[in-house]
């Protein structure tokens, strides 16, 4: 039995939650018809991505409701949705929800908050502190958002806590249209690339890229999104900047071989580096350098 995935590469409303419900719930609606079990939207997608100062207007805790109608389409097909969340403390989350039969599964709130260039998330967003796998009907799973796979400590958590698959919902911009030799994507789109299919060979786990599309405020969003199996391979692309759904079917078996014949995930030793970093983290605290 395959899974068939949808990744919904959309331009959400900037600051208009309603209009983007309505457009999670069409593109529900759209999986369903062409059998997927499962829907990725990208980073923030009932929200828009530049919000500044409307964060706090526009922020949600998971059991609001105004999520009750996409907890009701979760029933049909399970669905992972970006938003602001506001934490009890009234801090407020860069976060994606995985919702499935009807009620909040799981949350993962936005570890690293880029504050260069052209971003300034952590002006606005608390940075979450942790990443967990869940387990759901396709087995263990984890989420990350964005920036968050940057950073190689989280998709080797991830992975290390029992994920077969990382869910990505992201809002990367287009950042110079240049194209390394060879390359068919533009420089920025083509690092995104070879990182999700190092990660998904590495892990022999597969990697859903859902990356958002359209323009705010003078900023291009690319497109792009994909679907990488256990071996790295390509599985299904989006086109790039257009709006699009894509579908596309991984094999479970085809994970088991992978991890069968490539014994990295068995063979890994996270006690080796869990005392490694203590041992850095006491130098550090220590004023030690390192030699």
């Amino acid at each position: 039995m395959t899974i068939r995935i949808a990744l919904a590469q959309i331009a959400p409303y900037l600051g208009l939650p309603d209009r983007n419900r309505d457009l999670h719930l069409e593109q529900a609606e759209r999986a369903r018809a062409e059998g997927a079990e499962l829907l990725v939207f990208p980073e923030l997608s009932l929200t828009g991505y530049l919000l500044k100062d409307m964060v706090p207007d526009l922020a949600l805790r998971p059991d609001a409701p105004a999520l009750a109608p996409l907890l009701e389409a979760s029933r049909m097909l399970d669905l992972v949705v970006g938003f602001v969340e506001e934490g009890p403390d009234y801090r407020h989350y860069n976060s994606l929800a995985y919702l499935a039969e009807g009620r909040v599964v799981h949350v993962h709130r936005k570890v690293y908050l880029p504050t260069y260039g052209m971003f300034e998330e952590q002006r606005y967003f608390t940075a979450g502190d942790s990443l967990r796998a869940f387990p759901t009907r396709f087995g263990r799973l984890a989420l990350a958002v964005c920036e968050d796979i940057w950073h190689p400590s989280l998709p080797y958590l991830a992975f290390m806590d029992g994920a077969l698959g990382l869910l990505v919902g992201s809002a990367s911009p287009l950042r110079g249209a240049d194209r390394a030799p060879g390359d068919d994507l533009p420089s920025n789109a083509a690092f995104w690339d070879r990182l999700l299919r190092h990660y998904a060979g590495i892990y022999a786990g597969w990697v859903a890229f859902c990356n958002r599309c359209g323009v705010e405020d003078g900023t291009s969003f690319w497109g792009g999104s994909r679907l990488v199996g256990p071996d790295g391979g390509l599985v299904a692309e989006a086109p790039l900047h257009e709006p699009a759904l894509l579908v596309g079917e991984l094999d479970p078996a085809a994970l088991r071989r992978r991890r069968q014949a490539f014994s990295a995930v068995r063979d890994e030793r996270p006690e080796v580096a869990f005392r490694g970093l203590e041992r850095i983290l006491r130098d550090r605290a220590a004023g030690v350098e390192a030699p």
